[in-house]
């Protein structure tokens, strides 16, 4: 679990980082350039859809893991939105509050089975 908690805290503080020069550089302006990449039907357009389904991907996990309550609608509202960064840290959140039981950390506490 050590490991993957690092794991996290580097994927989360790499994209930090690398972010605030690209807001400084270029602004907040991400949906015109993202979906705008992806109208070019070009590689950084492929790229950004390719990505887009793992947004899908993880709202959806989230949504389902929080058996659809309102406060996982809410949560997987982040996760599509905030990406990587949302999701490495509700993972850490998750691995602390579960003790690092991984079946319960993925499936929930209704659906692990202990």
């Amino acid at each position: 679990m050590l490991a993957f908690r690092t794991l996290l805290v580097v994927i989360f503080t790499t994209i930090a980082v690398y972010t605030m020069p690209v807001i400084a550089n270029h602004g907040l302006g991400l949906f015109t350039v993202f979906f705008g990449d992806i109208a070019k039907m070009d590689w950084p357009g492929q790229f950004n859809l390719d990505f887009l389904g793992f947004l899908v991907l993880s709202a959806f996990w989230t949504a389902w893991r929080n058996n659809y309550s309102p406060g996982g609608i809410g949560l997987s509202v982040m996760a599509f939105f905030f990406g990587a960064p949302f999701l490495t840290m509700y993972l850490m959140y998750l691995s602390f509050g579960t003790k690092g039981d991984v079946p319960t950390m993925i499936l929930g506490e209704s659906r692990a089975v202990s």
